[in-house]
């Protein structure tokens, strides 16, 4: 456990060094067994392949290619016999066997590279498809799948802990004008403004999607009815005081919402039927408006509602 710490714990370098250094001793003392010495030469070079930098495959051929020149030097300097034929092969195996591992080393090295480029390629192409497959382009927000899978997740984690839950619904006041009256591209920017003062006006904790269009989804957990209610007129009202820039003039903005409580029992679409019916119920008394779903609502019908903040 002593190497645990160290960039290569397996110490696959100094191993090296030491097996080149053995077999270029072995060279010299082999005598006419020399000639397995290239094979086990080989084994030692294509032992860190796949554990080694380029720059440590280099300097470990270069020490290779020094330590059996030597070998071979000597060889031939204290050898009794003259330097023959087979003395020549065996250095020309040598040769060829450390040319040979290092390009072949090197050109491993290459693959790896590459491969290590394509896997993080491919992983920052994912990443952005998980954003693109839950993420609003235009806002930035949540979008309707991702939401779903949130407020499901948030309904579990309430069936677990008792917390409160409660969904609203938000609806930009005559959209459709903005759109028809000054464009697309002003009602795009206006969907972008409208997305960060609702973010800048909730908690941390809340989530914000779209859900479609000009309507959005705001899921606040472990709140009180009344607390979220002053959160969503914080809303309305921080809604109502922005300014859009237009060549024409600044545009104004209103909202209306539906804020609906998760009862015991109920599915998330449930509750977001109540939020939906005290969001029509804002709209048929004026607009402009939170209205707060009763506690027990006769869904499938579009019910008054209580209505919270008078019309701008």
């Amino acid at each position: 456990g002593q190497t645990a710490r160290l960039a290569d714990p397996s110490l696959t370098v100094p191993q090296m060094v030491w097996t080149i250094t053995s077999g270029a001793v072995a060279y010299v003392l082999a005598g006419e067994a020399r000639g397995i010495v290239p094979s086990v030469l080989a084994m030692i070079l294509f032992f860190g392949t796949f554990g080694l930098s380029v720059a440590e495959v280099i300097g470990i051929g270069v020490y290779a290619l020094l330590a059996f020149s030597c070998a071979v030097a000597a060889t031939t300097r204290f050898s009794t016999s003259p330097f023959g034929y087979l003395d020549t092969a065996y250095a020309l195996m040598v040769l060829i066997v450390l040319g040979g591992s290092i390009a072949l080393n090197l050109r491993i090295q290459r693959i790896r590279a590459r491969l290590s480029e394509q896997r993080q390629a491919l992983a920052q192409a994912l990443a952005v498809n998980r954003e693109l497959a839950t993420r609003d382009e235009l806002t930035g927000l949540p979008n309707r799948r991702a939401m779903q899978d949130l407020m499901d997740l948030e309904h579990r984690r309430s069936l677990r802990s008792g917390r409160p839950m409660l969904l609203a619904e938000l609806d930009i006041d005559h959209f459709k004008r903005i759109n028809d009256s000054h464009g697309h591209a002003t009602g795009d920017r206006a969907l972008q403004a409208f997305a960060g003062v609702v973010r800048a006006s909730v908690r941390d904790t809340d989530v914000l999607g779209r859900w479609g269009g000009e309507e959005f989804v705001l899921l606040l957990s472990d709140t009180q009815s009344d607390d979220a209610r002053e959160l969503l007129e914080r809303v309305r009202l921080a809604v109502a005081g922005m300014e859009i820039p237009h060549p024409s003039g600044s545009l104004h903005m209103t909202l209306s919402a539906g804020l609906a409580l998760h009862l015991p029992g109920d599915t998330v679409e449930l509750t977001l039927e109540r939020a939906d019916q005290a969001l029509y119920t804002a709209k048929s008394l004026g607009r402009n408006r939170i209205v707060v779903a009763p506690v027990s609502p006769r869904v499938g019908s579009k019910g008054p509602g209580q209505p919270l903040g008078a019309r701008a």
